[in-house]
């Protein structure tokens, strides 16, 4: 267990206190929430930037790593289509397309291949976490049209999304291809 595998866990150990801190309506809660949601999201790039910096990047981490933004992802849209402030409908699919990548790479990784997450998937990420951060702190400041401008986010991470996925299985049926051509 290195520094950043344990910054990865702290993300999966900061979830549930995000959760129970959210409270729609509640700007002190939604503020709570915002604040631990940010400091997990600061993990997501620390532990990258540590592993990077130490030489300590490990098949583990480029496996849990994403496991752990899913999470992170899928539990903030849970709770903000229980709050009414994202479609139910939006939140499936952002999640489903994250459990066909995530699966993907098990399937890869079961094969030897590492798929790690490229600038697109960076950037998705990056869109993603901050129309989150947005749309759980939209109660913090009265007049600021932070759900105006988390949907948009969340509508821009949502062709991100896509559009990553099929460069994630391109990556992967390359790899495939170039695994079975060395073997002829």
């Amino acid at each position: 267990m290195n520094l950043p595998n344990l910054l990865t866990s702290l993300r999966l150990v900061l979830v549930p206190v995000f959760v129970v801190l959210f409270e729609a309506g509640n700007p002190a809660r939604a503020g709570l929430a915002a604040a631990v949601f940010a400091v997990a999201v600061a993990t997501d790039w620390l532990d990258g930037y540590a592993a990077r910096r130490s030489g300590q990047t490990t098949r583990i981490g480029k496996l849990l790593d994403p496991i752990a933004d899913k999470i992170l992802i899928a539990a903030a849209l849970v709770i903000l289509v229980d709050a009414g402030r994202v479609a139910s409908w939006l939140a499936v699919l952002l999640i489903g397309r994250d459990f066909v990548v995530t699966g993907l790479r098990f399937v890869a990784a079961t094969g030897g291949q590492i798929i790690a997450a490229d600038a697109g998937g960076k950037v998705k990420m990056g869109v993603q976490t901050g129309a989150c951060l947005l749309l759980i702190g939209s109660d913090i400041v009265p007049g600021f049209p932070a759900e105006t401008i988390g949907t948009l986010g969340l509508w821009a991470s949502l062709a991100l999304s896509y559009y990553s996925a099929v460069r994630y299985v391109r990556q992967y049926s390359a790899a495939r291809l170039q695994q079975g051509g060395s073997r002829s």
